[in-house]
């Protein structure tokens, strides 16, 4: 499992060190990977709002000083260590500051128009597009990725936009870089053709994981009743046929564009996230996220060039929910990644409507099966492929039933689900 930290919205502080304290929690919620947003210096040129984004990056190889210092930062990658994890990095490499010294140093480093003026991505007017067909440049960016890994001891790189930088690059920068050590590279990326014809051609030198933005689009589309539960079944299921077998796909209910830009969890799915947490926790090849402040029931829209730190920490009722959920990740061998957990057999349902969904993955003898319900209407179901129900299966998570049946089958309410352990 990955946390995404924001380290500017994290708390009041906003600091390195007010961040330091929480790593043991994070760890004891069953984080694997802490995903830190930028940590460089941003931009002053054509800043947008009072602090600028993240995004937007004045110099490749120092901590912006909002956040504390480089020995700050180090001793949070070693805590993090010390705990087991791991530590990646956002990496900006499409588009730099105005600002940034390239631009006057290397002004032939960046896509320029026909008028000669360095053009800038889509309506991002804080940032210049690089040109990744100058070999200068592509040497010069994997030397900035190195300081990371040398200095800090990173163990991997959350590369944004990926699809707008050739995977040739990505490629190079890999090789290069795992002369140093073994990497984790995770690509801002679904099946997004706006350079590279064959996007999950990314997955198969340069990157270990891609965004599931279709099965996130979906969930968030079935929740509020747009699309029924087997439209958002073949909808995700066609989409991460595309990839490589051996590809994780990163599944979340939020992150920080999701959370700033198109709405919070509960404005998303309301009262029926754990049905598609479950999903999102057992799918073939599924690598959960969460969002910092998730899991304290975050309400709020952070904003995203302005300080607007989460004040709502109370809230632990969600904290035994991915405990739970990252244990039965970790532990059960149907459930890894890649080449070495179970594959997604999509199982028959008896009982039900087209909005049953029903599957088992199988590793080492050792079987998970999923039945969720994408549909608010309570189902009676009795069976699933070969399986009978009667009531005495081993499930590791179930959602309630607000009324009792008596006989075979399982009940389960609307937006309900049940995980069968074996």
């Amino acid at each position: 499992m990955i946390y995404e930290v924001n380290v500017r919205q994290f708390n009041n502080g906003g600091t390195f060190q007010s961040f330091k304290p929480e790593i043991p929690r994070i760890k004891a919620l069953g984080a694997d990977i802490l995903w830190f947003m930028p940590v460089y210096p941003i931009g002053q040129l054509n800043r947008k709002g009072g602090l600028g984004s993240y995004y937007s990056i004045k110099n490749y190889h120092d901590i912006n000083p909002e956040f504390g210092t480089m020995s700050d930062f180090k001793e949070v990658v070693m805590a993090a260590h010390n705990e087991g994890m791991k530590v990646i990095l956002d990496w900006v490499g499409n588009h730099t500051a105005w600002d940034h010294p390239w631009v006057t140093e290397h002004p032939d480093w960046y896509v320029h128009d026909n008028s000669g003026k360095i053009v800038t991505p889509w309506d991002w007017t804080d940032v210049a597009q690089l040109n990744f067909k100058n070999p200068e440049l592509r040497k010069a960016m994997i030397q900035e990725m190195k300081f990371w890994v040398d200095e800090c001891g990173i163990d991997g790189f959350r590369c944004d936009v990926a699809f707008l930088v050739p995977r040739s690059f990505w490629e190079e920068a890999r090789t290069a870089l795992e002369s140093r050590k073994s990497l984790f590279m995770l690509a801002e990326m679904e099946n997004n053709k706006d350079i590279d014809p064959n996007p999950p051609g990314y997955m198969e030198k340069a990157f270990d994981a891609y965004y599931g933005w279709t099965l996130h689009s979906a969930s968030a589309d079935c929740a509020k009743g747009k699309i029924t539960g087997r439209e958002f079944v073949n909808k995700f299921t066609e989409a991460r046929a595309l990839f490589p077998e051996k590809s994780m796909m990163m599944s979340f209910l939020t992150n920080h564009d999701e959370n700033s830009w198109n709405g919070t969890v509960e404005e998303k799915y309301g009262n029926h996230w754990q049905v598609f947490s479950v999903l999102n926790y057992t799918l073939q090849n599924s690598f959960p996220l969460i969002y910092n402040g998730e899991e304290a029931n975050n309400t709020k829209r952070l904003q995203f060039f302005e300080k607007d730190p989460i004040t709502s920490w109370a809230d632990t009722s969600r904290y035994a929910w991915y405990r739970t959920m990252n244990q039965l990740k970790h532990t059960h061998p149907a459930l890894r990644n890649g080449l070495w957990g179970g594959k997604e057999e999509v199982l028959k349902v008896t009982g039900g409507d087209e909005n049953i969904y029903a599957f088992r993955r199988t590793s080492q003898g050792q079987t998970v099966t999923v039945i969720v319900n994408l549909s608010g209407k309570q189902q009676w179901i009795q069976a699933v492929g070969d399986r009978t129900l009667d009531g005495t299966e081993k499930t590791y998570v179930k959602s309630p039933v607000t009324i009792k049946h008596i006989g075979q089958g399982m009940p389960m309410d609307g937006w309900g689900y049940a995980v069968i352990v074996d």
